[in-house]
C-alpha cells in the first residue's frame, strides 16, 4: 500500500519521532497534518516540511482540542500518536495520587481521545499507530507508573484492533531513542546516560527518530498487519539489566 495521496495525522508531530514520521510520510507522497500543544515548535517544524503539510495547535489532554482537530481535518487515512511528556522517575510512595493521574493524561487518555474522534473519519484501508516503550515490559527502578502507561497503551491497541476492524491498530515499542527530550539533560550526565544505554543494546547504538519513523510507515503501508506490537530497541530487551 502506498501513502501517495493519503492523509496522515500525527499527534506529537512537532518534534522527535513524530516530526521524523511527518518527514517520511510526506516524502512518500502523503498529505500530513501535525498537531501539538506547542505553537512555536509546530511553526518551526512546519517550516521544514513540504507544502503538502499543515499544522494544528491541539492539546492531547483536552478533548475539545482533539475534537476540533479532527473536525478540521475531516476524512483521513492514518493516525499516528507519538505525543509524550517528559517523565520524572518517582517512587510511588513519594508521588501524590493527583500527580500520578496526570502521568496518564497525554500517554493514555490522550490516545483514547484521539482514537475516539479519528476512527469514524478513517477511510477503508486506514490505520492507527500508537507508541508505547520497552519500559512497559522491562521496568526500571522508580518507573512503575511509566511502565504501567506503556503497557496500558499496548493492551488498548489490541482491544481497538478488534473493535475498530477493518481499521488496523498497531503499536510501536521504542527502546532508547535520541529525541529532543534528551537535549535538556546537562553534560556530562547526558554522555553517561547515552553510554549506559548504548552498552545495554545488542547493536551498541541508541536509536534515532528516523528509525522509528520507518517503523511507523511500515505499519501504515502494510495492510495485513494489525493488533501487533513492534519492538524497535536494538535488542536491549534481550540483554541483562
Amino acid at each position: 500500500m502506498s501513502l501517495a495521496n493519503q492523509r496522515v495525522v500525527i499527534i506529537g508531530g512537532s518534534s522527535g519521532m513524530g516530526l521524523a514520521t511527518a518527514r517520511a510520510a510526506a516524502a512518500a507522497g502523503a498529505s500530513v497534518t501535525i498537531a501539538s500543544s506547542h505553537r512555536e515548535r509546530l511553526e518551526k517544524a512546519l517550516a521544514e516540511l513540504p507544502d503538502t503539510c499543515d499544522a494544528f495547535v491541539a492539546d492531547a489532554r483536552d478533548e475539545t482540542d482533539v475534537a476540533a482537530l479532527f473536525e478540521r481535518v475531516g476524512t483521513l487515512d492514518h493516525l499516528v500518536y507519538t505525543a509524550g511528556d517528559a517523565l520524572e522517575r518517582r517512587e510511588l510512595q513519594d508521588l501524590p495520587l493527583e500527580e500520578a493521574r496526570h502521568l496518564f493524561d497525554v500517554r493514555f487518555w490522550g490516545v483514547i481521545a484521539a482514537v475516539k474522534h479519528a476512527a469514524p473519519r478513517i477511510r477503508p484501508g486506514g490505520s492507527i499507530v500508537l507508541t508505547s516503550g520497552i519500559i512497559g515490559v522491562r521496568p526500571t527502578p522508580g518507573a512503575a507508573l511509566m511502565a504501567g502507561a506503556a503497557a496500558a497503551v499496548e493492551g488498548l491497541a489490541r482491544g481497538l484492533a478488534i473493535d475498530l476492524a477493518p481499521v488496523r491498530v498497531n503499536t510501536v515499542r521504542p527502546g532508547p531513542v535520541h529525541t529532543p527530550m534528551w537535549d535538556g539533560i546537562p553534560q556530562p550526565q547526558l554522555g553517561a546516560m547515552v553510554a549506559a544505554l548504548t552498552e545495554r543494546t545488542l547493536t551498541k547504538t541508541v536509536g534515532e527518530a528516523d528509525q522509528i519513523a520507518a517503523t511507523n510507515l511500515y505499519l501504515m503501508e502494510n495492510a495485513f498487519v494489525t493488533g501487533t506490537v513492534l519492538t524497535v530497541d536494538g535488542g536491549s530487551i534481550l540483554t541483562a539489566s
